[in-house]
Order: structure tokens, then sequence, then C-alpha cells
């Protein structure tokens, strides 16, 4: 199958990049950003110059290459979006707009979604299944609602196949892109070239990670199951949901020496306490087969050789942490 990813640049999309290519589909990546370097991507993938506000030029690109699937990653994260909602407003909700109706009008037959639990508010019992009520309380989470929605109804109104994951907080042996869950790397990131983090939420703060790996198979998983396996368009996914504090534990059980202090930044923390503290996966493991293969501690176990081996290779790129 011939696939386009949008936002291929980050880390999802580079994974996810790898992960398609190795079960033998041939994979397009674009993003705003120029082509990454060779070490994150083989010189072989085709890379296209994307800014997916513009929807003639997503249109253009669908006829040019035909591809059959489209894995929709683009997008500005929580809190870079809270510094910039009118452009997180521009490229999320009209860039989702913009490709799926150029996914119509070119005759691509499947678009997969990248949501968000930031598309819940305060209050839900918990854990939180995949009909609720959505009340987000950032652009960001506000953006996503829109993409879910309007993926149903390209789904309902014109017979576009739109399936959509609700990620957790991801997390890889990457520099995050300024999302509200980076605390959590940045303890990994930070334990091993300083050792010594100051997280910006309280160490109580719980919400629903993934390890990387995890998240880019759900994804792949939910592109190729069978439509008639599927009962809705929209599905959480989870994996665990540890506390900052027992995130820190974990972190210090491999690097020792490592010191991780708590000083709450108020706009972030406020965001973390919005989100649920867990999920309902129920329906994905039910529909197409979803079951995570990472907890804490396996992650922790595989995630540290990696950065270090990340900081030792590039020791510029990772000299601060912010």
């Amino acid at each position: 199958m011939r696939i386009l990813v949008t936002g291929a640049g980050g880390q999802v999309g580079l994974d996810l990049i790898a992960y398609l290519r190795g079960a033998g589909h041939e994979v397009h990546g674009s993003d705003i950003s120029p082509r990454p370097s060779a070490d994150a991507l083989d010189a072989s993938v085709p890379w296209h110059h994307l800014d997916v506000t513009k929807g003639e030029r997503i249109e253009a690109l669908l006829r040019e290459i035909e591809v059959e699937q489209v894995f929709h990653l683009a997008a500005i994260l929580s809190a870079r979006g809270e510094k910039n909602p009118g452009l997180t407003y521009a490229v999320n909700q009209g860039g989702t707009y913009n490709l799926l109706e150029a996914c119509r009008s070119s005759g691509v037959t499947r678009v997969v979604f990248t949501s968000t639990i930031a598309v819940y508010g305060p209050g839900l019992a918990e854990p939180v299944g995949d009909a609720v009520s959505l009340q987000p309380q950032t652009m960001y989470g506000v953006t996503k609602v829109a993409g879910e929605l309007l993926g149903d109804y390209y789904q309902r109104r014109y017979g576009l196949d739109f399936r959509a994951v609700r990620f957790p907080g991801l997390i890889s042996a990457s520099l995050p892109g300024g999302g509200t869950s980076d605390y959590a790397l940045f303890m990994y990131l930070d334990g091993v070239r300083t050792g010594a983090y100051e997280a910006f939420c309280r160490p109580d703060t719980r919400i629903p990670l993934m390890y990387m790996p995890d998240g880019v198979r759900a994804l792949a998983e939910l592109g190729a199951a069978d439509r008639s396996s599927l009962s809705r368009t929209v599905y959480n996914i989870a994996a665990f949901s540890p506390t900052a504090a027992e995130i820190a534990r974990s972190v210090a059980d491999a690097i020792e020496g490592v010191e991780i202090t708590f000083v709450p930044d108020p706009m972030r923390q406020a965001i973390l306490d919005s989100w649920p503290n867990a999920l309902d996966d129920t329906n994905a493991r039910n529909d197409w087969g979803w079951k995570p293969a990472f907890d804490l501690a396996a992650m922790t176990a595989e995630l540290v050789p990696q950065v270090r081996a990340l900081v030792k290779a590039n020791p510029e790129r990772f000299a601060s942490h912010e």
C-alpha cells in the first residue's frame, strides 16, 4: 500500500514511517520542516514539503503521488498551543479540514487521525471511556475534538474511512515537541544529561502515558484493521498511569544518584489537572485486538540506554532541556 504521513518530522512520524516500511508499505513523509537527517530517516523515503494550512497543496500532492491511505499527524501540541492559540487553530483545525477535503476530492479512501487525552475535561468518572462529554481546556484539545467530529462527518457524509486514536502522553528517546506531558521524558533526558531535573508538575500528578513503540504500533494496527470489525471511529488506547513521583522513582532505580524535584508551573499544572488519570480502552481491545507491550518498568529498562546513546552521540543537541 502507498501511504502518506503528514507531520512526519516528529518522533511519532519518523517511527511510524519505519514501522510501516517494515511491514512492506511504500511510505511518503511530509512536513513543513525540512527533511530530517539521514540518521533519522532512510534516504530512500520520499519527502515532501507540506503546509497543511494550504488545502490546494495537499490535494495536489495527493493526486501527484496517488496514495491510498493517510496518517494525519500534523499538529501543534498542548503547551506550545497555549502560547499561540491562533496558529494552533489554523494548523490543527484548518489543517485537518483541508486534509479531509483533499482526501475526499482526490479519492483517498482511508485516513488515520491522531487525537489525544486533551479532548477531555475535568470531573469525569474514571477510567474515562470513549463516549463521554468532551470539554477540553486547551486550544489543542478543542481542535482535536473538532478533528474527531470532522472525520466522523466525512465518514457519514462522503464514505471516507476515518479512524482515530486518543493518545496518552507519549514517551520516546527524543526531544519533546511542546506537549504538557513532557515532564515525564525530561526526567529521563536530564537524569542522563545532568543527573537532575526540576519537574514542572506536582509529584502526585497522574496522567495516562505510553511508550512510543506501543503508540506507533497502535496507529499501524488500527490503520490495517478490517472496517467491519470497528464499532467506532475514535478509540481510547491505554498503557499505564503512574504518578510523577512514581516515574521519578523508576528513573532513580535506573540512573544512580539522579535528583528529581518538583516545582509546579501553574499553567501547565492546570492543563494536567484537567486530563483523566486513566483511560478505558475496552473498545480498542475488543474491536481490533489492541494490547500494550510496555509498562513503566519495561519502558524505563529500554529507554534509559537509548537516551544515554542519544546524549552521547548528540551532545550539542541535548545541551539544554527546554
